[in-house]
């Protein structure tokens, strides 16, 4: 395979439809959602820059808009998401121009923004460097892209339990949970993108619940249930489910009799280039020569 090949993972249509579903009650899921805005907000604190013109890209019900609102001396912030029914409720919330429309084909112009911030959103994109790509190019030139997506190790003690309950139960395994970038793979495509000084770091939050069958009810009402092309295409066997579920409690209760969902955040930063940045010195023109800072018998 080579670097220009994408990957269909995701049923794309699949995708906007749960989100158009998840929609009408998503206040009572987005507890994920409004943690990480908080933190992504955060990390922009930190850049002493303002940015007049944003993008907020796959905004759900306009979550990370409302809290980045009065912030870093932003005048217009554009939300857009795949979803028109959560284009609709990030309109309600008067935060600003928006667009339902996909993160794989952005009708933004070039350089029309000095910021783009994505939270939770690009791990369900199947061209993710042309994503980003697209997201670097619809920055000024100095631009700056701040998003948060779902790593690898989300979800991993559900994912441990599904595959040994449908192996046991059904002789053999589909996928079940979606697949998440790592971080290396991260940093590399943002490199592939084009950006400036990116950076990719990571966190985890982790989150409790009475049982597994709690936890896949908060999926569902989030819109983060799998869309992989490769599933199996009819429902879960409850069976299946509840051994699951039992599996789950088994190896993962914790003291107090709850079980723990891991959600490993990946943060990814980048400037779009311009002039004025830091650029690395060319092969051959350090000003020191290797003589001088290597000292005899400095290794013996």
């Amino acid at each position: 395979m080579t670097d220009t090949d994408i990957m269909t993972v995701f049923d794309r249509t699949l995708v906007r439809r749960r989100r158009d579903r998840a929609a009408p009650g998503f206040s009572g899921f987005n507890f994920l959602m409004e943690e990480v805005a908080e933190r992504l907000a955060d990390r922009l604190e930190d850049v002493r820059r303002s940015f007049p013109t944003a993008l907020d890209l796959g905004c759900r019900d306009g979550t990370l808009g409302r809290v980045l609102a009065g912030r870093k001396g932003i005048e217009t912030l554009v939300s857009c998401d795949l979803s028109p029914a959560f284009a609709a409720q990030a309109t309600a919330s008067g935060s600003g121009p928006v667009v339902a429309a996909d993160e794989e084909a952005l009708p933004f112009a070039e350089g029309a923004f000095d910021l783009v911030v994505s939270a939770l959103n690009l791990h369900w994109v199947n061209d993710l460097p042309g994503a980003l790509l697209q997201i670097r190019r619809s920055l000024k030139p100095d631009g700056f892209f701040c998003a948060a997506m779902l790593g690898g190790e989300t979800l991993m003690e559900l994912r441990r339990c599904l595959v040994d309950a449908e192996l046991e139960l059904c002789g053999g395994m589909s996928p079940r949970v979606s697949p998440f970038a790592e971080i290396r793979d991260a940093g590399r495509l943002m490199q592939r993108a084009g950006f400036a000084l990116p950076v990719v770091d990571s966190d985890t939050l982790t989150v409790t619940y009475t049982d597994a069958l709690a936890l896949m009810r908060d999926l569902r009402g989030m819109g983060e249930t799998n869309t992989v092309l490769a599933r199996r295409k009819v429902p879960a066997r409850r069976a299946m489910l509840f051994d699951a579920a039992r599996r789950y409690a088994e190896h993962y209760t914790e003291e107090d009799g709850r079980i723990p969902a891991t959600f490993q955040i990946l943060y990814l930063a980048g400037w779009a280039p311009h002039d004025s940045q830091q650029q690395p010195l060319a092969p051959g023109s350090g000003q020191v020569p290797l003589s001088d800072v290597l000292k005899p018998g400095g290794c013996g």
